[in-house]
């Protein structure tokens, strides 16, 4: 399976996907570099994906 993220606008709207990662780790790890461009664009929260299921989310991206 492919590791994705979805990236969505506070209300919980789908605005797009990342690229597909080979592992969890990888995807995780590139959220964690990459959260403050996605913020620039206007994502406001991410949901992890494997393969077509749902691990966790909605994570927002800003901070608490």
């Amino acid at each position: 399976m492919a590791w994705t993220w979805t990236y969505e606008t506070a209300d919980g709207r789908e605005t797009g996907r990342s690229a597909e990662f080979e592992t969890r780790s990888d995807a995780e790890s590139w959220v964690g570099e990459a959260f403050g461009e996605l913020l620039e664009q206007g994502v406001d929260q991410v949901r992890l994906f494997d393969g077509s299921d749902e691990v966790y989310g909605p994570m927002s991206l800003h901070p608490a």
